[in-house]
């Protein structure tokens, strides 16, 4: 049973928004999160540094996803892949796994989360099966992840979601796609699907803005977004119409306007095979960067200009983050990347979709 809004919003009324003080890590080592399998087949999550080498990892039961990082950086939570239901609690500092935790039974994660400014809240991208229905839902960082309830996300099939710099607003990328975990990864609504991107208030939950995609962008599922340095939000999809179809891939929304997509050379959406993997912004905000997997591309995007600074050919790249003077990035070969430079390569291993950052 999940409880109603008014209970949500009195626990969160009751836990405050003021910071967590536990910055454990005042003169931090830049470091990555990522998911990825091991020369046995397994799978773990590891804490990596700059030059790619692992400094601890855990094991995970079955496939992770992406992380969420504490904004005192002392806890990452490790996310479980759609429609898988786990999340481990990582202690960066102790550098250990806390424990695991889950979601009601008739919920299940879709593989992205995030904390509210202060550290006392994780909100995760969940999967209202039964009702069709997309959810937030939300942990109770303070009290051992206690699931206090959920806000509607404003879409079907949220999966990454943000909280924006303004530390109130939650932007939410709804793929628009229908799934249940007894049809694994079967999409159920091909023909009627509607993604969008959602902007919630993390303190009410109200809906504040939508913004849908032209009629001719119906099936491109929204996926993965960034936040640019100017406040715009950008998106990534995957496009779930003919193979034949030429759809420009990424796009970029303001709220109050129209979400609109970046124009590019056929030849960079191309080698994007229909399929975007992640978003980054770099660190100093005026670049954009995807992944795709599919395609083996990672393409990086000037964002005042909207112009394509970079076609890069990565075979199997998706792990991405901004880092330095740019990005980092994993791919499906164990290799670790920073701005178009190998920096490390495993045999046998293999990253998975995401990388999170963190000093230790």
């Amino acid at each position: 049973m999940n409880p109603s809004r008014r209970t949500v919003l009195a626990g969160i009324a009751g836990l405050g928004f003021a910071p967590l003080c536990r910055f454990a890590h005042a003169d931090g080592i830049p470091a990555f999160v990522a998911c990825r399998r091991e020369v046995d087949g397994g799978y773990t999550v590891c804490v990596f540094g700059p030059d790619g080498r692992v400094l601890f990892s855990e094991p995970l039961e079955r496939r992770g996803h992406d992380a969420a990082i504490s904004p005192d950086r002392s806890t990452a939570i490790v996310f479980a892949r759609r429609p898988d239901r786990f999340a481990m609690v990582l202690d960066l500092v102790a550098r250990r796994r806390v424990r695991v935790f889950t979601p009601p039974e008739d919920r299940h994660f879709y593989g992205h989360g995030f904390f509210s400014a202060d550290g006392r809240i994780l909100y995760a991208t969940e999967n209202d099966f039964d009702g069709e229905r997309g959810v937030i839902g939300l942990y109770d960082a303070t009290d051992s992840y206690r699931r206090i309830g959920e806000f509607d996300a404003g879409g079907i099939g949220p999966h990454q979601a943000m909280l924006m710099s303004d530390r109130r607003t939650i932007a939410i990328a709804n793929g628009g796609l229908a799934t249940h975990p007894d049809f694994p990864r079967m999409k159920l609504n091909l023909a009627t699907m509607e993604p969008c991107l959602a902007y919630v208030d993390a303190e009410t939950g109200d809906l504040i803005d939508r913004a849908v995609l032209p009629a001719s962008y119906r099936q491109m599922s929204i996926r993965h977004l960034t936040e640019a340095g100017d406040g715009s939000i950008w998106f990534g999809g995957q496009y779930e119409g003919p193979v034949t179809d030429e759809v420009e891939l990424v796009g970029s929304h303001v709220r109050g306007g129209e979400a609109r997509t970046v124009s590019a050379p056929p030849t960079v959406y191309r080698h994007m095979n229909h399929y975007i993997g992640a978003m980054a912004t770099s660190p100093d905000g005026g670049r954009v960067a995807s992944t795709s997997p599919r395609g083996g591309s990672m393409a990086v995007f000037d964002v005042p200009t909207r112009q394509v600074l970079a076609d890069r050919d990565v075979p199997d790249t998706c792990g991405l983050t901004g880092y330095g003077g740019g990005f980092a990035y994993t791919d499906g070969r164990g290799h670790f990347w920073r701005d178009g430079r190998l920096v490390r390569a495993d045999d046998g291993i293999a990253w998975d979709n995401h990388i999170a950052t963190v000093e230790l």
